[in-house]
């Protein structure tokens, strides 16, 4: 059975993905932009148009229709794709970084607007592009955190030492060219962040985990998405606080029972093994005392 819901959320986060404007794509198929809203909204959409869709925006049919693994190569198409299943999703996991983007500070969000913009700037002939490019980023992770804050689906959310000890030394968004000025902000930024997480860690509010793995690294990052229909799983190679133009790699979601089951029983272990509560904090919080020195 055709989920045109599913299918219209799809459409949407792939269209973001070509860089298309809707009327091109529109053009292209011979539609009007309102036909193409309302595809992307979840009205019927015959299986010819599917077809000449995933065509044009270089995806396979099937892929497009929910079967298989979704795959992304650019920020924006996989971060909107994200933000679509956080809208149904009932717990979330994950497993990497020093942050869950999600319960960040609008500080964060703000220190992060500045470098992406001074970034853009940067970027000679290219600024237009690259500041719009992050501008339509941005624009999707803040929609992210509204959702979640008007939700509130349980997260659990598994660090590492490793990773949070280098966003404390570079501070957010360590890609970005930016100001001598700027980078100093983003490292006090990064500091404050840390210690927000290590009272997150201390007080253990509800519907909300915060731990440190045991010992050394995942071998992928990952996270995953429950909710009471379906799970998906979503591998990123993306940090979300890295302009849009310097990220490579290919993302993947996928709600294939197999690779969720696997990755579920590697998060349950890896949750049991961690550091949690005041001994996390305390942990947090030497490492925040040592780049202060």
């Amino acid at each position: 059975m055709m989920r045109f819901n599913e299918i219209g959320q799809q459409l949407r986060a792939y269209r973001m993905e070509s860089g298309l404007k809707a009327e091109e794509i529109s053009a292209r198929l011979g539609v009007s932009r309102a036909a193409l809203y309302r595809y992307e909204k979840g009205e019927v959409i015959k299986l010819d148009t599917v077809n000449r869709l995933a065509e044009l925006l270089k995806i396979s049919p099937l892929t497009l229709l929910g079967i298989g693994v979704e795959y992304y190569s650019k920020p924006v198409g996989y971060t909107e794709r994200l933000r679509q299943i956080e809208e149904t999703a009932d717990q979330i996991l994950q497993v990497f970084g020093a942050v869950c983007y999600l319960i960040t500070s609008d500080h964060f969000d703000a220190i992060l607007s500045q470098m992406l913009d001074e970034h853009a700037e940067s970027m000679g002939a290219d600024k237009h592009a690259a500041r719009a490019a992050a501008e339509q980023l941005m624009g999707v992770l803040i929609a992210r955190k509204q959702m979640y804050q008007a939700r509130k689906p349980s997260i659990i959310g598994i660090f590492t030492n490793a990773a949070i000890q280098k966003f404390l030394a570079e501070g957010i968004a360590p890609a970005a060219r930016v100001s001598d000025r700027l980078r100093v902000l983003a490292r006090e930024a990064a500091i404050r962040e840390m210690e927000l997480m290590a009272n997150l860690m201390e007080s253990e509010p509800i519907g909300l985990q915060l731990g440190l793995m045991a010992q050394g690294e995942p071998n992928g990052p990952f996270v995953l998405l429950r909710s009471r229909e379906r799970a998906s799983l979503a591998i990123n190679p993306f940090p979300a606080d890295a302009p849009p133009n310097l990220q490579s790699g290919v993302a993947m979601i996928t709600s294939a029972e197999d690779a969720v089951a696997a990755h579920q029983r590697v998060s349950e272990l890896t949750w049991r093994e961690a550091v949690k509560g005041a001994t996390a904090a305390a942990r947090v919080r030497e490492l925040i005392a040592a780049v202060r020195g």
